[in-house]
C-alpha cells in the first residue's frame, strides 16, 4: 500500500501557507495604517481554500479545463489579492481601519494555531502507527 504524507495531512498544510500570507497582508495593512492612499488588502481563505480543495479527487491533481491550475501550480502568494471596502472612508483615501485589521489579526492567528494542532495531531497518530503503540 503506497503513503502518501500529503493525502495523510489534507488541506491543512496549504491553510498554514494561505494563512501565513494573510497573516503578513494584514499587518502590512496595520502598519501602513496612516499611508496617504494605501488600500487595506486581504485574500479572501475560504474562497481560495475551497478552490485548493476542489483540485484533488483522491489525493490526485485534475484538470477539467485548460485554464484551470495545473499540479503544482497553486501557491499563496498566487491567491488573488482584494481590497477591503472601508467603514468609513478617510479624507487622505486611506481604507485602513486598524481595529478592524487587529481584530482580522486576532482571528486569522488563532485559525494558524489550530491549522498547527491539527497537523501536530495528525504527525502524533502517524508516530503511533510507526512505533505500533
Amino acid at each position: 500500500m503506497r503513503f502518501s504524507l500529503d493525502k495523510a495531512m489534507g488541506l491543512h498544510t496549504q491553510a498554514l501557507f494561505v494563512r501565513a500570507r494573510r497573516t503578513s497582508l494584514i499587518a502590512s495593512n496595520i502598519a501602513n495604517a496612516d499611508t496617504p492612499r494605501y488600500k487595506a488588502q486581504d485574500i479572501d481563505f475560504r474562497s481560495v481554500l475551497r478552490n485548493t480543495a476542489g483540485m484533488y479527487d483522491e489525493g490526485r491533481m485534475k484538470s477539467t479545463h485548460s485554464g484551470h491550475i495545473q499540479a503544482g501550480g497553486f501557491s499563496a502568494s498566487s491567491a488573488e489579492l482584494m481590497y477591503r471596502n472601508p467603514y468609513q472612508p478617510s479624507i487622505d483615501g486611506n481604507t485602513v481601519d486598524a481595529q478592524v485589521e487587529k481584530a482580522e489579526f486576532a482571528e486569522n492567528t488563532l485559525m494558524y494555531q489550530t491549522s498547527l494542532r491539527f497537523i501536530d495531531g495528525k504527525i502524533s497518530k502517524l508516530k503511533k502507527a510507526i512505533r505500533g503503540d
